[in-house]
């Protein structure tokens, strides 16, 4: 199965999770591709100073794959500086939250699997 980039959607959150600013998300995931156990899996952006709040993940885990720019990470209440190539995991029932620190877009691929 293949998703070519002009038949998915392009989805714009502002303040999610209670963070700043906004992120947009190009869904990976559609009614093409859609995996039963894959909420959502997404190519995501925050502009420089944008953020997505913290929040707990209750009956799935979600990974980030940084793929560009320079992010603060909270991990459970432990923040820590991340970029290109680092990966992040939150299990089920604890919580996290991103913030774009840099000067340019940061870019990360987002999955959410249901447990």
């Amino acid at each position: 199965m293949i998703s070519k980039k002009n038949s998915r959607t392009i989805d714009v959150r502002t303040g999610a999770e209670g963070g700043k600013g906004s992120i947009s998300m190009d869904k990976l995931n559609n009614e093409v591709i859609k995996p039963s156990k894959v909420r959502k899996l997404a190519h995501a952006k925050l502009k420089p100073g944008s953020s997505v709040g913290y929040h707990v993940h209750y009956g799935e885990s979600e990974t980030f794959y940084i793929l560009s720019g320079k992010a603060l990470y909270n991990d459970n209440g432990t923040e820590i500086e991340l970029s290109a190539g680092d990966v992040t995991f939150t299990p089920d029932g604890e919580g996290h939250s991103i913030e774009n620190i840099g000067n340019d877009v940061l870019e990360f691929i987002l999955m959410i699997v249901v447990d």
